[in-house]
């Protein structure tokens, strides 16, 4: 491990929004450990101090290296190399760990393979954990908890350096597993990227369709728009994530094309059974997918209930909620008119909260709906 039991451990973040102010907060008030988090500009400055979420802060990005055990590079995946290549040139304490939380793999291993850290380490990192929100404001100790945090360590990273930070990621009751970077991609491709895509995709269709039709916005509430919920994902953060895994993605276009021709030729032909057999395996398969377990998609389970137009509802609502420990991640007016009830969207990120609401609200004669 780094350092001695009297040792007190420096860990520096960059880039202190969800995922970087998430582990400040595993971390901070730790027995021997500190946590300091650069900061670009002296407004963020201002505001990760605020946040409560760090013990120092600095906008040198020397002061925030100098002697740390531990560097997370907690930036978009375009902005990797940049800092990668920046602390390659500065007097890195001896063993110190630096580490990413990119969702690929392969292209930062390949950089850090031809950069000289000299006594110290690069281990690639990926929580697969997220949250509907963003910024440290949304940053919680409790965000990767039950999640996987994968590590791809370079060859040569002597084994106790490994185990120190898989020691250190504890503290995040994340369940740590090591993996190749390629073959990370590889499955992270095909389970986040790809469905991004393809939601994307699917949206900007119907929205096309839309200008000529605006029925098509009208009737796309509900399911469509749950199962496309990830298409309003961060464009600069995906633009970046999608070239840095463009030969993965490029392969699995080719399987998805694959995949809409079967489709094509089976209603071409009227195969219903072939039809039946897509839809029989696809539920099989998806059946055995673990449940209750984080996953690189962030889960919203969302209940709705009919409220009537009346002051102080939706806030005597949260206020139940509240009092019985129910932690509840967003809530939503969808409609609300004079002469109908309004239609109120709860969400939560665990399937037990949701259950635990749903089962609260019945009690007090609300109709609850999933």
């Amino acid at each position: 491990m780094n350092g001695s039991e009297n040792h007190t451990q420096k860990i520096a973040i960059f880039g202190v929004g969800l995922i970087g102010g998430s582990l400040a907060l595993c971390f901070r008030g730790k027995p021997g450990i500190t946590v300091v988090g650069y900061a670009h500009e002296p407004a963020l400055q201002e505001r990760y101090m605020q946040s409560g979420v760090l013990d120092e802060v600095t906008l040198s990005i020397e002061e925030a290296a100098m002697d740390a055990d531990y560097i997370f590079l907690s930036v978009p995946v375009g902005m990797l190399n940049y800092y990668l290549e920046h602390l390659s040139k500065l007097p890195l304490k001896k063993g110190c760990v630096i580490t990413d939380v990119g969702s690929t793999k392969a292209s930062i291993t390949s950089a850090a393979k031809s950069l000289d850290f000299q006594d110290a380490y690069f281990i690639g990192g990926h929580p697969m954990a997220g949250s509907e929100r963003s910024g440290v404001e949304a940053a919680s100790a409790l965000l990767f908890e039950n999640a996987y945090y994968v590590l791809t360590p370079l060859e040569g990273v002597p084994e106790h350096v490994y185990n120190a930070l898989k020691e250190l990621l504890a503290h995040t009751k994340a369940q740590v597993i090591r993996v190749d970077p390629k073959h990370h991609d590889d499955i992270v491709g095909a389970i986040s990227h790809l469905p991004h895509i393809i939601a994307v995709a699917l949206v900007n269709q119907v929205s096309g369709y839309n200008e000529a039709e605006p029925l098509y916005q009208l009737l796309a509430a509900g399911g469509f728009r749950d199962i496309t919920r990830i298409a309003s994902s961060d464009p600069l953060v995906w633009r970046d994530i999608l070239l840095s895994n463009r030969e993965v993605l490029l392969r699995l276009f080719k399987d998805w094309n694959m995949q809409i021709q079967r489709f094509t030729d089976m209603i071409e032909h009227q195969n219903g059974e072939a039809i039946e057999e897509a839809f029989r395996s696809a539920g099989a398969f998806r059946n055995q997918l673990p449940e209750r377990r984080k996953g690189v998609i962030t889960s919203l389970f969302d209940i709705y209930i009919d409220v009537p137009d009346t002051p102080g509802i939706i806030g005597r609502i949260a206020t139940e909620l509240g009092t019985a420990a129910i932690n509840l991640s967003n809530m939503q007016i969808i409609e609300s008119r004079e002469d109908v009830p309004g239609i109120l969207r709860l969400s939560f990120r665990q399937e037990e909260d949701m259950e635990r609401a749903a089962q609260l609200l019945i009690s007090q004669n609300y109709t609850v709906r999933s």
